[in-house]
Parts: C-alpha cells; sequence; structure tokens
C-alpha cells in the first residue's frame, strides 16, 4: 500500500512525531506567510506614519480632532 503497512507506522511513538513535526510546519509556514503579508503592506502602504504627523499627533492629523482637551 502506498502508507506502508508495517507495525511502526501505526507506534504511539510514531503518531507523536508526526503530529509533532505537524505542529511545528504548521508554525513555520504561518511565520512565513505572515512575514510575506508583512512585506507586501509595508510596501505597499507603509507601516509607520510621516514623522512630523506622528509628532503633531494621530489624533489629529487621522480624525481632525483632539483626543484630550489639554
Amino acid at each position: 500500500s502506498l502508507g506502508g503497512t508495517g507495525g511502526e507506522d501505526f507506534s504511539i511513538a510514531s503518531q507523536v512525531w508526526i503530529q509533532t513535526y505537524s505542529v511545528i510546519l504548521t508554525i513555520v509556514w504561518s511565520g512565513v506567510v505572515a512575514l510575506v503579508g508583512y512585506k507586501i503592506v509595508d510596501i505597499l502602504v507603509g507601516l509607520r506614519v510621516p514623522e512630523d504627523e506622528e509628532r503633531e499627533g494621530l489624533d489629529i492629523t487621522a480624525h481632525g480632532e483632539s483626543a484630550y482637551k489639554y
């Protein structure tokens, strides 16, 4: 059969290893996809606001109003 027929394929240790490998692979895959998405957004839109807008205050530059009356 394609998957093999030996008894070692059905042992608990083998199943734990397969599941551990799958968890590690999922974590790595998620990290790579997140990094690619992060880079795409950084290139297209940018992840930082300009420094002068940050100094003025994002509430004023983004929403046109002050968040706090001080």
